[in-house]
């Protein structure tokens, strides 16, 4: 025979806790049971008994009148009729029409995972309800036990533990696609590919995107089949996904130009065409700075550079006095359809030492708070700098650039340092990526 609910209820008790002309003596923590003012919840009730679910609504309205209860009478109605996700709660019997033992509750919960759900049974149980807690269950309640006060005290409790759970699920979900994104990013940083020529490269890269690997700067540096390397440094305007997807893109494509032999005078009007077929925006630019170095006939182990210049800072030669590699500066990529980049040859003497790098290095306050640094305060960065270990001096340039500004720099930051490699190797280039807001 099914356990009932207690004879007395909820009424009976607090009438008779009261004395004449004496209010009713709640308990001390019955305000706990309640809800914060206005807020509603809506309980499931699966229940095949109509005397049983009479009660429960009956204790339910004494202690809360605003939870809205909805009764049906087996798992299969509750499946059907869409009343699950309406629900905040289920109060769920385990002796129903069609189900055994813990059956409805899996189905309930196969249903909607992440419903809140309370056995409400009349089956005392102690290895049931703990079967039924590991199954899933937020609580099991025995119906000869429960009053109105601990049906909504559970129901609450149910339903702000799921709340959590589901949080931690979404954070969870959220750090992992986070992780996979970063992975994807940094899969699309280049390793540059100066193996067996006479260049090293030392990098610096980090995005102005908050809890972003890459941006829209770009940099790339790539042994070409003639014996020519070539480098590039870019910004693409904007500093959303759309633009780092973009300027991921332009690098790609200009080390498939390099790496196929085009010929360097041809490489940023191809570069543009990609730009203009791939860009989501019309009026979207990119500026870029490339670098082409040969090897001298003479044997002296210097390199002829030839640089080009479509709306970027200049590179700049280190030494004892740094000085720009300045060609007349070209239109940015994406301008004009015909646009023509004039080059500047320089010869780089053995030791020699050059600098690539994006606005966002340059555009943070100077040695002047009232005037950004610009490329003349960061050739006074570099005079002050020239005794530093090359590893380090792209690092070294961003904390020197930082403590002038005052702060964090806010735009994307890309530095390529190329440098004279009296023993060519097959090393890996030295270098260092960080995330946005990172220090190393």
């Amino acid at each position: 025979m099914r356990q009932r609910f207690g004879p007395e209820p909820t009424t009976a008790r607090i009438a008779r806790s009261a004395a004449p002309g004496c209010a009713p003596k709640w308990e001390d923590d019955r305000v706990l049971s309640r809800y914060p003012p206005g807020e509603h919840r809506r309980v499931l009730l699966v229940e095949d008994d109509d005397g049983d679910a009479f009660l429960v609504r009956e204790l339910l309205a004494e202690v809360d009148p605003d939870v809205e209860l909805t009764v049906l009478d087996s798992v299969d109605a509750v499946l059907r009729s869409g009343e699950l996700e309406r629900s905040d709660c289920v109060l769920l019997d385990l002796n129903l029409p069609g189900t055994t033992g813990l059956d409805g509750l899996r189905a309930v919960l196969r249903a909607d995972s992440i419903a809140a759900v309370c056995v409400l049974t009349g089956l005392d149980d102690e290895h049931l309800g703990t079967a039924a807690v590991a199954a899933g269950a937020q609580d099991y309640l025995v119906k000869g036990k429960a009053d109105g006060e601990v049906l909504v005290r559970a129901i609450r409790y149910a339903v702000e533990r799921r709340r959590a759970e589901a949080s931690l699920l979404r954070l969870r979900e959220e750090q992992l696609a986070a992780a996979e994104s970063s992975r994807l990013e940094r899969g699309l940083l280049p390793s540059p590919l100066l193996a067996g020529s006479p260049v090293r490269a030392h990098t610096f890269y980090r995005s102005g995107r908050t809890r972003a690997v890459i941006g829209g700067d770009f940099f790339d540096a790539v042994l070409g089949p003639s014996g020519t390397v070539h480098a590039i440094v870019g910004d693409v305007c904007g500093h959303g996904p759309d633009e780092a997807a973009l300027g991921a893109l332009l690098r790609v494509s200009w080390r498939a130009l390099v790496l196929a032999g085009v010929e360097e005078p041809q490489i940023l009007p191809k570069l543009q065409q990609v730009l203009v077929s791939e860009r989501h925006e019309r009026g979207l630019f990119t500026t870029a700075a490339t670098v082409a170095l040969t090897e001298l006939d003479d044997g002296s182990g210097g390199l002829h550079a030839l640089v080009r210049l479509a709306g970027h800072p200049p590179p700049l030669v280190l030494g004892r006095a740094p000085h720009p590699v300045a060609p007349p500066i070209g239109l940015p990529l994406g301008i004009l359809p015909n646009a023509e980049w004039a080059a500047a040859e320089v010869t780089l003497q053995p030791g020699w030492a050059m600098l690539l790098h994006t606005d966002g290095l340059i555009e943070g306050r100077g040695a002047d708070p009232d005037e950004l640094l610009w490329t003349e305060g960061l050739i006074d960065v570099l005079a002050a700098e020239q005794d530093s270990d090359l590893d380090r001096l792209p690092e070294r340039l961003v904390e020197r650039a930082e403590q002038l500004n005052g702060g964090a720099l806010v735009d994307d930051v890309a530095i390529l340092l190329l440098s004279h490699d009296a023993a060519p190797s097959d090393a890996a280039p030295a270098g260092l990526v960080l995330g946005a807001g990172e220090r190393a």
